[in-house]
């Protein structure tokens, strides 16, 4: 037997015309959206129009507010909570002048204030 039969020649043909119908069904018109329309907070659309133009100055006040909000709340909040956890919690209640700490106050669970 030298080549395919009748049976096999019909089977890869039909093989090729559903490979080409795949491929052509994969390909997407103009009308359909790749991705999903994007929904922009308040902030993030001000910073989209404000961007929309270009120029090296916008792009650099981007940078430093980015920046500046990253150090505010990375930074500067946590340390400011953790300085007042120590100041008033952790060391307790402390005399200026002479360096004392006062214990805290006998609390009376009957007592109403």
């Amino acid at each position: 037997m030298s080549g395919y039969t009748e049976d096999e020649k019909l089977r890869l043909q039909q093989l090729r015309a559903l490979r080409r119908r795949w491929l052509r069904d994969q390909e997407l018109s103009e009308r359909e959206p790749v991705l999903p329309k994007r929904q922009l907070g308040p902030v993030a659309s001000f910073w989209e129009r404000f961007l929309q133009p270009g120029g090296f100055w916008r792009h650099q006040v981007y940078k430093v507010c980015q920046t500046s909000g990253f150090i505010l709340t990375r930074v500067l909040v946590p340390a400011w909570i953790i300085a007042y956890y120590i100041k008033y919690h952790a060391m307790g209640d402390r005399i200026l002048e002479t360096g004392e700490v006062r214990p805290a106050l006998k609390e009376d669970p009957h007592e109403h204030h």
